[in-house]
């Protein structure tokens, strides 16, 4: 993938990565609602490799590819967040949902079924499919999903002295132990959706078929064992 006169040929490395650039960009939307294109995830996840190919300085082979993916994700889910494309009214929705099986959950000692869950709330199931359905990609956590109402920003919290760093709170092992906890504690259904997806990259229509649902059923039980992650990470 070099010119004569030894130089990297981009246009060699664009089409040998464009297929790593749609596989990435595929798996994302599987999350996402109907509104987002897949074909504006691909065009930023084509930015992110060509900034993959300009800033990478070591060997090419197995290790540039690992390097792309993380700068092609990146780009794409920064574009994601710049764009801000779930409604308020759905995250707000969404919180209600979390705060309330974060109550049963802590009274009750397990994870609240959906009948007890729709009760508490005061909604129809039909209502709290819906809500689900429309915060399909709610999975996209900002810094301030983990703030209540009447503190200060997350980061601030944080940085409130020179030594503080976020990232180093993000990578601490009890961090992580927390969300294995956390994950570990979730319902059977949702607990394989979460290892096929994330472990297992299946798509949603991949899933359906092993738990032989249907897609959009996996995307509820995905967005469903979402909301119960970030109460308890919010909690912790």
């Amino acid at each position: 993938m070099y010119t004569a006169t030894g130089t990297i040929n981009k246009d060699e490395f664009v089409t040998e990565f464009t297929p790593l650039v749609k596989r990435i960009a595929y798996h994302i939307m599987a999350r996402l609602p109907a509104s987002v294109q897949v074909d504006d995830l691909i065009q930023v996840g084509m930015i992110g490799l060509l900034d993959a190919i300009n800033r990478y300085e070591g060997s090419y082979g197995r290790q540039f590819e690992s390097y792309a993916a993380q700068r092609i994700r990146g780009s794409i889910l920064d574009e994601l967040r710049d764009a801000d494309w779930l409604p308020r009214s759905i995250r707000k929705k969404m919180r209600q949902i979390e705060a309330a099986a974060n109550k049963m959950e802590q009274q009750q000692g397990n994870a609240p079924s959906k009948k007890d869950l729709v009760a508490e709330l005061g909604i129809s199931l039909d209502e709290y499919y819906e809500t689900l359905q429309s915060a399909r990609g709610a999975q996209l956590i900002y810094f301030e999903d983990f703030q209540k109402d009447d503190e200060e920003p997350f980061l601030d919290r944080l940085t409130s002295d020179a030594e503080s760093n976020p990232l180093n709170f993000l990578l601490d092992v009890n961090t992580r132990e927390m969300v294995v906890n956390a994950i570990d504690n979730l319902p059977p259904r949702e607990k394989m959706v979460m290892g096929m997806h994330y472990e297992q990259e299946m798509n949603l229509r991949e899933i359906g078929e092993v738990l032989g649902v249907s897609e959009s059923r996996v995307c509820q039980l995905h967005t469903q064992a979402i909301a119960r992650l970030r109460s308890r990470l919010r909690d912790t």
